[in-house]
C-alpha cells in the first residue's frame, strides 16, 4: 500500500489540495493523506509566544471545510482518503470522511488520541519515529485494548530528510516481531533504493512518503518531499516486481503452455514430442 502524504504543501488552497488527490492517484498510490491540526492545540503557549516560525504555521492548517470535497474527490478517483488528527476532537471531525486514521510519530505518547482513533473501529496507521521499542509496544497494546483490529505500524526516522545510512530498515522486522502488527516504512529519505529495500528485503506492507506537486509547497525545500514524476516510476517498478512473485506453485504458466509439446521427446532427444511430429504440418 502506498500512501502519499500531502502534509502542509496544500497552502490552504482547495484547488491545490484536490490536485494532490489527482497526483497521488495518477502516480499509482492507494491513499492520499492530509493533516488536521490547530497550531494553538499543537504547540504550547510558551513556544508560540516566543517563536514567529511556529506561529507562521497557522497558514499550514487544513480548513475543516476541505474535508468533504477532498473525500468526495478521492472516491471519484478510487483512492482512499486519510488524515492525521492532532487534537482529540479531530478524531470525530474526521470520522465521516476517512478510510483510516494515521497517527504521527510526535503523538505516539498521547494515549487518549490513540484510544479515540481505535474506538472508531477504523484501521489505524501509526508512525514510530524517535520511539523506543518499549514505547512502540505500549502504543500498539493501547490500540488493541481500545478495539483496533487493523493496525499498521510504520518504522520511521523523524529527520527531514533522513540520511539513507540512518534508515535502519531492519527495525521493520524487529517491530513486527515485538508487536505482531503489520509494519511498513514512512519514508523521509527520498531514495528509491531505500523504499525498494524496505519492501523486498524487510517485508514492509505499507509505504508512506511526502509529496509535493511542483516544488513550491511549504515543506519542499526541506528535502524530504517527492515530486509526482519521481515517485511514479518507483511505485510502478515495485508493483511490477511484486506481481512477478506469483503464487510459488511450480507449474506451466499460460504463456508457455503452447511450447510444452515442442519439448524434446525422451525416446530420441529430438523436438517436438513424437505424437506432435506424427500430425505436424509446416505453416507457410
Amino acid at each position: 500500500m502506498f500512501i502519499a502524504e500531502a502534509s502542509s504543501n496544500h497552502d490552504r488552497d482547495l484547488t491545490r489540495a484536490l490536485a494532490f488527490v489527482d497526483a497521488a492517484a495518477d502516480a499509482g498510490c492507494d491513499a492520499v493523506k492530509f493533516q488536521l491540526f490547530k497550531i494553538d492545540r499543537m504547540f504550547a503557549p510558551e513556544v508560540l509566544s516566543r517563536s514567529e516560525k511556529h506561529r507562521a504555521r497557522k497558514q499550514w492548517e487544513l480548513p475543516l471545510a476541505h474535508l468533504a470535497p477532498l473525500a468526495a474527490h478521492c472516491a471519484e478517483r478510487k483512492i482512499q482518503f486519510s488524515c492525521t488528527p492532532f487534537y482529540l476532537e479531530a478524531v470525530q471531525e474526521l470520522r465521516p470522511y476517512v478510510s483510516f486514521y494515521k497517527i504521527a510519530s510526535y503523538e505516539l505518547l498521547v494515549t487518549p488520541l490513540l484510544e479515540a482513533c481505535a474506538k472508531t473501529g477504523k484501521p489505524v496507521v501509526l508512525s514510530t519515529g524517535m520511539a523506543t521499542m518499549e514505547e512502540i509496544a505500549h502504543a500498539a497494546n493501547t490500540l488493541k485494548r481500545a478495539g483496533a483490529s487493523d493496525i499498521t505500524l510504520l518504522h520511521c526516522v523523524s529527520a527531514y530528510p533522513t540520511p539513507a545510512a540512518e534508515a535502519n530498515l531492519s527495525a521493520i522486522a524487529a517491530i513486527r516481531d515485538a508487536t505482531g502488527c503489520k509494519v511498513g516504512w514512512s519514508d523521509h529519505t527520498r531514495r528509491p533504493a531505500v523504499i525498494e529495500r524496505a519492501i523486498h528485503r524487510w517485508g514492509a506492507t505499507c509505504v508512506e512518503f511526502h509529496l509535493d506537486l511542483e516544488g513550491k509547497g511549504a515543506e519542499y525545500a526541506a528535502g524530504h518531499c517527492w515530486l509526482p514524476g519521481e515517485i511514479a516510476p518507483v511505485i510502478a517498478r515495485i508493483k511490477e516486481s511484486l506481481v512477478a512473485d506469483g503464487t510459488g506453485f511450480k507449474g506451466p504458466q499460460p504463456s508457455e503452455l503452447s511450447d510444452r509439446e515442442w519439448r524434446a521427446d525422451p525416446s530420441d532427444g529430438m523436438r517436438p514430442l513424437r505424437h506432435v511430429r506424427a500430425v505436424w504440418e509446416s505453416v507457410a
